[in-house]
């Protein structure tokens, strides 16, 4: 029994994976997308394996990836196995990467809390002049 390809038009991708359809036709433009069908009449079609790059593209665009490196990335997948060092290279890297920006939002956040806090308490007291407050939330919210 052969097996039935689901496949997908711009529009439908677009609003499955919340990616504008001028970027789906930039990132088939410049490469990223090289296995993306097309109708006879020149109209792309998307399939499974093209959603799966496509949320790749995105995670890796998360992570502050440059679009070229993400190229980069999928030509050493359609090379094949002699380019799995450099995509454990580059995945332990980004990982890394990740990590140190996680701690660097973790101390924003931080920061931003101690912020609602001091002026939540300082709007109920209609002063931002109020002894020891500073004090007592950096202690509560800061770390550093």
């Amino acid at each position: 029994m052969k097996k039935t390809i689901t496949t997908h038009s711009i529009g439908e991708i677009s609003k499955l994976l919340d990616i504008s359809i001028s970027t789906l036709r930039y990132y088939d433009k410049i490469g990223l997308l090289p296995l993306v069908n097309r109708t006879e009449g020149n109209i792309r079609v998307f399939d499974d394996t093209d959603i799966e790059c496509l949320k790749m593209i995105e995670c890796l665009k998360t992570t502050g990836m440059p679009l070229n490196d993400i190229k980069q990335f999928f030509e050493w997948c359609e090379v094949g196995d002699s380019t799995i060092e450099q995509r454990y290279e580059l995945f332990v890297q980004l990982k890394e990467e990740t990590k140190q920006q996680i701690e660097r939002l973790k101390n924003a956040l931080d920061r931003i809390n101690y912020k609602c806090e001091f002026y939540r308490i300082a709007k109920e007291k209609g002063t931002t002049n109020v002894p020891g407050l500073r004090e007592e939330l950096a202690m509560k919210f800061l770390s550093e």
